[in-house]
């Protein structure tokens, strides 16, 4: 990769102005000061770019001698980061991403010849109610269009800031603000149960609600736990009966078939998994919060014609949701 002279232009913004500070280091300097940043080790940042150690060693040197300070200093077996290199992971991974999205956006995106793939993070739930149709519309489009679907994880919004993710798809009180997003689609909740149930011929009581053993997708306490258990564990603390915990939500139906269990999910997949197994829907016996599911991808992005058609086929297939 090329390095940055005084005479090249960079657009105005935050940084575009990093850029000019960093007007006489060769960015290929700057892709290995990232790598030692993140790494804290001249072995494995080596690695990371495909270099020998040596070779990363003479690149430290340089770098040291351009920020006039050792970025990375020995304690005991390990390297520390100085002060100033900690000051730099942030402007300098900006600048890696900018110039990464600015030279790999595509002038134009045809999608009948389009040969690309795309990462997308979401929950088994909005694979269910939501991406089987978009992936269905975009093959009959795009049939050179690939997707990568990962399951939702704690460091989902890291892996969107770092490029490593082009959309996310998240409850909307995990959006990140610095980055854009569209809003897809709303859910509310029921509360799911075997057909035969013995203790819900008369209806559900909170009392009741509160006894029954549940069926829930937990991941410990915390942001990342279904916004419907955040919801209740404010509401009323730890007074539901958690009989059995799993990993996904398409695992849950399968556990209240012929017991006592029940499990509250979103409406929308409650109805799909109750369309195939003998599973009944049933009111709250409390009031409970909407969900709104919105679609993420980085600021950097925004241009991008391929990004912008597969966001188009998104938020259609989202409006074409039945109601509620």
């Amino acid at each position: 990769m090329a390095g940055i002279g005084p005479g090249d232009t960079i657009a105005a913004d935050p940084t575009g102005d990093l850029l000019m500070r960093y007007q006489r280091i060769d960015l290929n300097l700057l892709i290995a000061l990232d790598a030692l940043l993140a790494e804290r080790n001249v072995t494995r940042a080596a690695e990371r770019l495909h270099m020998t150690q040596p070779t990363m060693s003479g690149v430290l040197a340089r770098l040291r001698d351009y920020f006039a300070d050792p970025l990375l200093v020995p304690v005991g077996r390990a390297m520390r980061l100085t002060p100033r290199a900690e000051s730099l992971i942030k402007p300098v991974r900006e600048i890696i991403l900018k110039v990464d999205s600015t030279l790999g956006v595509r002038p134009e995106f045809e999608p009948s010849t389009a040969q690309r793939q795309f990462i997308v993070i979401a929950s088994d739930y909005v694979c269910t109610v939501l991406l089987d149709e978009v992936l269905r519309r975009v093959a009959e489009q795009a049939p050179g269009i690939t997707f990568d679907v990962r399951p939702s994880a704690a460091d989902m919004a890291e892996d969107l800031e770092q490029q490593r993710a082009d959309f996310l798809v998240t409850p909307a009180h995990l959006v990140m603000a610095e980055h854009p997003h569209d809003v897809l689609f709303e859910d509310t909740y029921h509360v799911l149960a075997w057909a035969d149930h013995p203790e819900l011929r008369e209806g559900l009581t909170l009392e009741l609600y509160q006894a029954l053993g549940h069926v829930a997708y937990l991941n410990g306490k915390g942001p990342h736990n279904p916004w419907f258990d955040q919801w209740y564990a404010n509401q009323h603390g730890d007074t539901r009966r958690l009989e059995v915990n799993v990993h996904g939500f398409a695992l849950i139906p399968r556990m209240l078939v012929g017991t006592r269990r029940i499990a509250t999910l979103q409406t929308r997949l409650a109805r799909q998994f109750a369309q195939v197994l003998p599973l009944r829907l049933h009111e709250p016996p409390m009031q409970t919060p909407r969900l709104t599911e919105v679609l993420q991808w980085h600021r950097y992005r925004d241009e991008d014609p391929g990004v912008q058609w597969v966001r188009a086929r998104i938020a259609e297939a989202a409006a074409a949701l039945p109601p509620l």
